[in-house]
């Protein structure tokens, strides 16, 4: 992670009068070779433009070749279909729409629904395959080839509201993760459709018309050596978050300064924030992110119950790792038990190992161990007990009834998922503000001509990691990227 407190400040460009000679020009030069850095680039040549990528890493991949590569489609994919489930594009648009929080921009939200079969399509052209196989076990990912999986809250209250639950997230055919996979097969074709690529070199501003304050280009150092480029039709921000800043961490988003694994590659340094920002681009939902911490599998752990410092619960335990991690930080202080009994507890299927804080014959002895208020641990069980044991319900917290069992098989454990005692990581959702086009916006609403951004870089489609479900960012950051890459090649957006 980087130390300099000038890290968190915006990067102002060069200006293009004291540009003595470019050292190239290209119609569209992309900065940052993730997914969305790939789609962009992808989307540009096939529409006739000559396109630069310029990744600081010795290779592309960013933090997608981290991940395990699921993407979030609906409304009736090949691999939906086969598997006989009915989705239809309302139906995913009444749950994206949910799932992208209260501050998503609608339109996007829109425009990505509307067009999921189609960005599907984009994948397979790309020679990425999809085995027609679902994973029916609540798993962070499929650790076999199988596709299709619930990767969110679709299923859980109080999202099931909202629309009919379908799962739409499609991991790539390979076993474990498919991050590499996936990003090399859009190398491979990026490459094929005639790019160029420069690795190892680091971009370190943009160049500004001061006449019109068009961004025309980059100054990027490659081989050692100070490079001006120019960009004609635009220079693409794909540069990724900014977790591995923190001094930008400190400045904008400091409660994911306590979460001690950050997610993504070293290239997300906030680079592409900070340039776009120095450029007048205005940098929004800059506190937001995704923590997590994935108390399942096993599954059986979704049917324990997770408690605070008072032994109250505070979130439905069957709903996306994500959701219930913020609930901790939020609502527990970041202090927070599952309990669960012999029945449920199962070391060896454990994603994440956690400490054991206690383990006890009765509730009121682990209430003890605990230092929770004497009777309110076991007051919270017994009730929820009595509701399960009668009901199959949970009325307090909705639950979906195939997760409510009683917990009375002694002995009872308290796993710490507490924020300072297990494993927590995040990245960051906060970027510049684009249009859906992928136009960087100004503070008052105005476009900054020629630059965009996608991805991470961006705040992109999910701007809630309380709402968030994975696949959002790579299917995000890939449909906002190919959105970025057709208009700075001057062709019509994706799907007209």
């Amino acid at each position: 992670m980087s130390e300099n407190p000038s890290n968190a400040l915006p990067s102002k460009p060069r200006s293009a009068a004291s540009i003595q000679s470019w050292s190239g020009e290209y119609d569209v030069i992309v900065v940052g070779f993730g997914v969305a850095g790939g789609a962009a680039a992808i989307e540009a040549r096939r529409a006739g433009a000559s396109v630069l990528i310029l990744e600081q890493q010795t290779r592309g991949g960013g933090a997608t070749a981290n991940s395990e590569g699921t993407i979030y489609f609906g409304g009736g994919t090949r691999v939906q279909k086969a598997n006989g489930f009915e989705d239809s594009l309302q139906n995913m648009h009444d749950h994206v729409k949910a799932a992208a929080g209260p501050t998503a921009d609608p339109e996007k939200v829109r425009l990505y629904c509307e067009n999921s079969l189609g960005h599907f399509d984009f994948f397979l052209s790309c020679g990425i395959e999809f085995k027609d196989t679902y994973y029916e076990e609540k798993v962070i990912f499929p650790p076999t080839d199988d596709c299709l999986i619930y990767s969110g809250n679709e299923q859980a209250w109080p999202f099931v509201e909202e629309a009919k639950p379908v799962p739409r997230g499609h991991k790539p055919m390979k076993e474990g993760s498919a991050g590499t996979y996936l990003m090399e097969s859009l190398i491979e074709t990026f490459e094929k459709e005639g790019g160029e690529i420069r690795n190892e070199a680091k971009v370190k501003t943009l160049v500004r018309d001061d006449a019109d304050g068009r961004v025309v280009g980059v100054i990027a150092t490659i081989d050692g050596e100070n490079l001006a480029l120019r960009a004609k039709g635009g220079v693409i921000l794909t540069t990724g978050g900014f977790v591995m800043n923190k001094e930008m961490l400190a400045r904008f988003a400091p409660h994911l300064l306590r979460c001690k694994y950050p997610i993504g590659s070293d290239g997300c340094d906030g680079s592409g924030i900070r340039m776009g920002m120095g450029a007048g681009g205005n940098a929004i939902n800059m506190h937001e992110g995704l923590m997590t911490t994935p108390y399942f599998p096993p599954n059986t752990h979704i049917s324990g119950l997770l408690v605070d410092a008072r032994g109250s619960r505070f979130v439905n335990e069957d709903c996306y790792h994500g959701r219930v991690t913020d609930a901790i930080l939020t609502k527990a202080d970041g202090q927070a038990f599952l309990i669960v009994d012999d029945a449920l507890y199962d070391e060896e299927k454990q994603f994440v190992p956690y400490p054991m804080a206690a383990v006890e014959e009765t509730l009121g002895e682990l209430e003890a161990s605990l230092g929770i208020p004497t009777g309110e641990l076991v007051h919270t069980v017994e009730a929820y007990n009595a509701a399960a044991a009668t009901t199959g319900e949970d009325p307090t917290f909705h639950k979906a009834s195939k997760w409510v069992t009683p917990l009375d098989n002694p002995p009872y454990a308290a796993l710490d998922l507490s924020v300072d005692n297990s494993i927590w990581a995040a990245f960051t959702l906060g970027g510049l503000d684009t249009k859906p086009t992928g136009e960087v916006l100004s503070v008052d609403g105005e476009v900054i001509p020629g630059l965009f951004a996608a991805g991470r870089a961006s705040a992109g489609l999910t701007r809630s990691g309380r709402h968030y479900a994975s696949g959002m960012s790579i299917g995000g950051g890939s449909f906002f990227g190919r959105m970025a890459g057709r208009t700075a090649a001057g062709a019509p957006p994706v799907g007209e």
